[in-house]
């Protein structure tokens, strides 16, 4: 008989093995690209735009979707219960509002200017060396904590639930996911991405499943999510916290207002989203990327914080004085047969991978094509020295946030939790706002990021009372009014590439 950790291991090297083989097709494919004349840049870090609309609403998914999405949310739902999932409802909108908010002009805009990366269509649009270099530092920077923490939560998974150590759970999917991306390119990690999405559904429907059933019901399982948050008479409390949309006030509605922009409408300034908008065919595809990925976020996000909620209801279930972050692995390891622990799994991995990957390959793109082009525009028609650069920069930057998750320091973490903030603070007001309005000025945007950075930085660091609402709020304020005053009190040179963004004019 098969050992437990075989059993877990033959769906996830079969996984693996599906990865590599979608990185080898996309090799082929690209190597056709270049043959029929393609530019590099464009096949590499765009897949010569041509994604389908179920492509790019998964490849989006797969890309907002994280380790936390698995782990941190579902844990913190069962300790918190209902209120949580309320929390978590404004991820719904996120793929509908970007692709919405960004996607026609910036694909139109973009293919008309040649803009390749998010940082490249603002470079158009103002013109401004010293904002690309700082919007380019910042999206290196915020990746590399970002993809740092997806590593440390995915090998921590990986560990609990598989039965191995953290370091060779890391170097085990770690290392794959960072050679796919570094030979694949954009067409292979939004292909891997679909596969990805959709495997992260599976894995939520097995588990959910699985919850369901140790709990006795779903409505065996509620009555004890409702029993379990009776246990302050004091509070004159008369129905459930668990059942409470704010958790009995352990959420207050400021800090619910705060979702909407950090995980909501704040999604828009993510550039590794946004720079799907350049990469689909036709507005047909777009408008199903929309319908799609809003039926699947909302399934996805929504479904796996639940499963958090109905976890409550299982007997005996305890975390023993470990974090809530333990609450998935124990789930898969000690409720499923190792089969089904081995499928399940799959689902956070793939959470993980994709993150990593999306991030990797735009990370890639802001060195090669924002910095190294920007610098010596020569190599442009170098196709084989873009190549190498971007793979070995793929690589290397790959192998730094490995390093990083092997020795987790204090100050990396610390950048991770505020990473999502401070690029939305960055890309949200000059892409939105170059893309829309025509008075938008490099000055505007400069200013808008330093002032939006010092409140971020101030409400993180000295904890201030902002009666619930969570940083992002006074810093995206302060960005605004800056973004505002700072563009109309200056001007920019005149910029012929305007007539791209504004035709009308």
């Amino acid at each position: 008989m098969m050992s437990d950790t075989v059993l877990i291991f033959i769906p996830l090297l079969l996984f693996f093995l599906v990865l590599v083989f979608t990185m080898l097709w996309t090799e082929r494919t690209r190597s056709r690209q270049f043959e029929a004349g393609r530019a590099f840049s464009g096949e590499y870090f765009l897949g010569s735009r041509s994604l389908s609309g179920f492509v790019l609403a998964m490849t989006l998914i797969a890309t907002y979707g994280s380790v936390s999405s698995f782990v941190s949310g579902p844990g913190i739902a069962w300790k918190l219960g209902l209120g949580w999932v309320v929390f978590a409802a404004p991820q719904i909108i996120a793929g509908f509002f970007i692709l919405g908010l960004l996607g026609k002009k910036m694909a139109l805009v973009s293919r008309a200017c040649g803009a390749i990366t998010v940082t490249g269509l603002i470079d158009k649009r103002f013109g401004s060396r010293a904002l690309s270099i700082i919007l380019s530092i910042a999206l290196l920077l915020f990746f590399t904590a970002m993809m740092t923490g997806q590593f440390i939560g995915g090998a921590a998974i990986f560990s609990e639930a598989a039965g191995i150590s953290p370091e060779a759970g890391l170097l085990l999917f770690g290392a794959l996911t960072v050679f796919y991306t570094a030979f694949g390119g954009f067409r292979a990690v939004a292909w891997t991405d679909m596969v990805c999405a959709i495997l992260m559904l599976v894995g939520m429907v097995m588990l959910g499943s699985a919850v369901v059933s140790e709990a006795g019901g779903l409505t065996t399982a509620m009555a004890r999510v409702a029993a379990a948050g009776l246990s302050d008479p004091a509070r004159d409390i008369s129905t459930s916290t668990m059942l409470s949309p704010n958790a009995g006030g352990a959420l207050p509605w400021t800090l619910l207002f705060s979702a909407w922009i950090l995980v909501g409408f704040g999604t828009a300034g993510l550039p590794q989203s946004a720079v799907r908008c350049m990469s689909y065919r036709t507005s047909g595809d777009l408008h199903r990327a929309m319908i799609v990925s809003t039926i699947v976020c909302g399934a996805l996000m929504v479904g796996v914080t639940t499963i958090g909620v109905l976890a409550r209801g299982i007997p005996g279930l305890e975390l023993g004085g470990a974090s809530t972050d333990h609450l998935i692995p124990r789930l898969i390891a000690q409720h499923m047969t190792p089969l089904e622990a081995g499928i399940t799994l799959i689902g956070p991995l793939a959470a993980t991978m994709s993150t990593v990957s999306s991030l990797l390959i735009a990370a890639s793109a802001a060195v090669v094509k924002d910095l190294l082009i920007a610098m010596r525009p020569e190599f442009e028609d170098k196709s084989r020295a873009l190549l190498l650069a971007s793979r070995g920069t793929t690589l290397f930057l790959g192998v730094v946030a490995m390093i990083f998750a092997l020795r987790p320091m204090d100050l990396v973490a610390w950048i991770n939790m505020g990473a999502f903030g401070g690029l939305e603070i960055a890309f949200l007001l000059p892409l939105a706002g170059g893309l829309y309005w025509k008075r938008a000025t490099s000055a505007g945007c400069l200013i808008s990021i330093a002032a939006g950075f010092a409140v971020y930085g101030w409400a993180l660091f000295m904890k201030p009372d902002l009666a619930g609402f969570h940083a992002i709020v006074p810093a995206f304020a302060a960005a605004a009014f800056f973004f505002v005053a700072g563009s109309l009190l200056t001007r920019d040179k005149e910029n012929a590439n305007l007539r791209y963004f504004f035709p009308q004019h």
